[in-house]
């Protein structure tokens, strides 16, 4: 889920935790989320290394051409965190006009999550059409408080092109939740085009200053052993979908 989230990846994978799926409608619009983690069983205060799956997908009650989505934000549980400290980065501007193919050349070192996407174009007075794509999550490096992560996608829509989607990852203080991510979808087709789907994981551990380190950890409050996601998804047509969920987790220790 995100803003513009943006928001990873999100995607082998055991012990993955339980979770249903969900759907969230405003208006006539439908978002289905499905993510989950793994592994399911963790510390109750000590984060260890995980791995994030993310299902999305957007539906119209009345089976038309959804607006465009145009950000994403979520919160995450405080028991969640996000290191990218130490680990490669990537910019915009080398990911922007690649195929995918390239993306991965240029920046491979710094690819967190992958996965694949669908959009789907309405051009007036056209059938609308869906094109696919995959989907490559690249750290953008850290600065101050904040984590930069973009996503790529090459589709064709209707010629061959980039996606690129700036999320941006802070923290929060203070509460339940610890981690605020924001991702900003830009216009697809001219504006003609709409996010249908996306499932991808998140996953990626890497060696810091001689020590094991990973790109998302968590662990699992004793007191409630579950973990809480909150967040919304904005729409070109001012339509704003709420989300929120509650996936279960079992402490160990």
């Amino acid at each position: 889920m995100g803003v513009g989230l943006g928001l990873v990846a999100l995607i082998a994978m055991s012990a993955i935790a339980e979770a249903r799926i969900m759907k969230y409608r405003a208006g006539n619009i439908v978002f289905v989320d499905n993510g989950r983690f793994s592994p399911k069983k963790l510390p109750r205060h000590k984060k260890v290394p995980i791995s994030a799956f993310i299902f999305a997908a957007i539906q119209t009650a009345d089976g038309s051409h959804p607006p465009a989505l145009e950000i994403v934000n979520i919160d995450f549980d405080r028991a969640f965190a996000v290191n990218a400290k130490g680990l490669p980065s990537c910019g915009k501007q080398q990911l922007e006009n690649r195929t995918t193919t390239a993306a991965k050349r240029v920046c491979r070192q710094s690819i967190v999550g992958s996965g694949e996407a669908s959009v789907e174009v309405a051009f007036p007075d056209q059938t609308p059409f869906t094109a696919k794509g995959p989907l490559l999550f690249f750290n953008g490096g850290v600065r101050g408080r904040t984590t930069f992560l973009f996503v790529h996608t090459y589709v064709a829509v209707p010629a061959p092109t980039a996606v690129v989607v700036p999320v941006k990852i802070t923290r929060i203080p203070h509460g339940v939740y610890g981690i605020h991510v924001v991702a900003r979808i830009p216009r697809i087709a001219g504006g003609f085009g709409s996010a249908k789907r996306a499932k991808f994981t998140i996953k990626r551990r890497f060696t810091f200053r001689g020590k094991k380190k990973s790109y998302l950890s968590g662990s699992c409050p004793t007191k409630r052993s579950h973990v809480q996601v909150r967040g919304q998804a904005l729409f070109a047509d001012g339509t704003n979908v709420r989300l929120s969920r509650v996936l279960p987790c079992i402490p160990k220790g």
